[in-house]
């Protein structure tokens, strides 16, 4: 591995692709300050199977013999109270019928479809930022975020405006989320998340519902409704959608942003490509800044990841962030931002911020998609600066970094 020296040449990539097809960036990741272990997997005073090794994690994704256990997965199954396990949370034979049955909501050919409704919010947007001078991107993130998921799931028939702060109300106040820990919340906090959660259901999921049961549409709820799915069963699932799909563009748009604006090259290479060369620059920021960082796993059975048994009912603890920096998959400098990298066969541009293997994000196409109509557009805007750099913090529901205050100004 090399390193990059802030003040020399910046680095040329991988030496087997012969460099970065685009303008290579030295720029560091903007979100997580701390090396990747040396270690593989380590086990953890808790017996927690840490897995930082890219192989060995993609290895867990893909295995039978393990289970979802993180976004609230196993607290959710334990309460025996869903019917209908949603799809980031079933297994086996439930899980494949579910992501077969949905995977047209997802396709290339359905997320053109999309394109229009899309490009009309982004420009809303950035029409709404050119009157204002200056906002917040993360807000303008959010708002198309939401627009878009609630499209796709169907959340269009609510009774009252602000559905992106009821969703972001439940994620921002949820708690640690690691498998296995106390929920560290007190009974007023518990009281604040019951009355978002009972909001969110009477103001968005109910009247989508209803909406639904009269005359169906092409979008999620309404397939839930011809399987049978019952209110509180469609109310998981619009809240596992609103955290992966609403939650984690908004935080992608806000980083990726703030990397194109920082590296005027890049930020050229990026709104005068191609959609395949854009694409493959969203995807390398999106390798270097997973917005989920942690995924979690059960093992089912015993298990061999790499040289390491894993026993029954372990917790297995997939750290993205060090396994997208494994230089013996990634190659040289995985820390610095080389758009269009030559990678291993099977290695996604991506790594594994999207996942792997069965629970793979099934919006992942949607995500790169729409992030690239909004920042072609916005970035276009040679005027466009940042007035103020953001803070970062973590979110303990979805273990991912939050981007808040990137300040942004069109025109002078």
């Amino acid at each position: 591995m090399t390193h990059t020296d802030p003040n020399g040449p910046k680095v040329n990539g991988p030496s087997s692709g012969g460099g970065c097809p685009f303008h290579p960036s030295s720029s560091p990741s903007l979100t997580n300050k701390t090396a990747p272990p040396a270690a593989d997997l380590q086990i953890d005073e808790m017996g927690v199977y840490r897995v930082h090794g890219f192989l060995a994690a993609r290895e867990v994704l893909r295995a039978e013999g393990v289970r979802q256990a993180g976004f609230m997965a196993e607290t959710v199954r334990d309460t025996g109270l869903i019917n209908n396990q949603p799809v980031l949370f079933a297994e086996g034979e439930q899980h494949h019928t579910m992501r077969r049955d949905t995977a047209r909501y997802f396709t290339p050919t359905q997320v053109a479809d999309y394109q229009p409704m899309i490009a009309r919010h982004a420009d809303d947007l950035i029409a709404r930022l050119a009157r204002a001078g200056e906002l917040n991107l993360d807000d303008l993130s959010l708002t198309l975020a939401v627009q878009v998921a609630a499209r796709v799931v169907g959340l269009t028939s609510s009774r009252a405006p602000g559905l992106e702060r009821r969703v972001m109300a439940f994620v921002e106040g949820g708690g640690n989320s690691e498998p296995g820990k106390a929920q560290e919340r007190g009974r007023i906090q518990g009281l604040k998340q019951q009355a978002n959660l009972s909001l969110f259901f009477l103001l968005d999921v109910k009247p989508a519902i209803q909406a639904r049961r009269k005359e169906r549409r092409d979008d999620l709820i309404s397939h839930l409704l011809d399987r049978g799915y019952n209110d509180l069963d469609i109310l998981t699932e619009c809240l596992t959608y609103g955290t992966a799909g609403m939650v984690t563009t908004r935080e992608f748009i806000s980083v990726a942003a703030w990397h194109l604006l920082q590296d005027e090259e890049l930020r050229a290479d990026y709104v005068h490509g191609t959609e395949r060369e854009r694409h493959a620059i969203l995807h390398e920021i999106l390798r270097l800044e997973p917005v989920v960082s942690t995924l979690y796993r059960r093992a089912e059975t015993d298990l061999m990841v790499g040289e390491h048994q894993v026993p029954e009912g372990s917790l297995l603890a997939l750290n993205v962030q060090a396994a997208n920096l494994d230089g013996g998959v990634i190659g040289e400098a995985p820390e610095t931002l080389c758009p269009g990298r030559t990678l291993p066969r099977g290695v996604q541009a991506q790594g594994l911020a999207f996942g792997d293997g069965h629970h793979r994000c099934p919006g992942a196409f949607l995500a790169i998609k729409e992030s690239d109509v909004f920042l072609r557009r916005l970035l276009i805007w040679k005027d466009l600066e940042i007035v103020s750099p953001p803070t970062v913090t973590v979110n303990e529901v979805v273990k991912g970094y939050e981007i808040r205050g990137l300040r942004i100004r069109l025109g002078s």
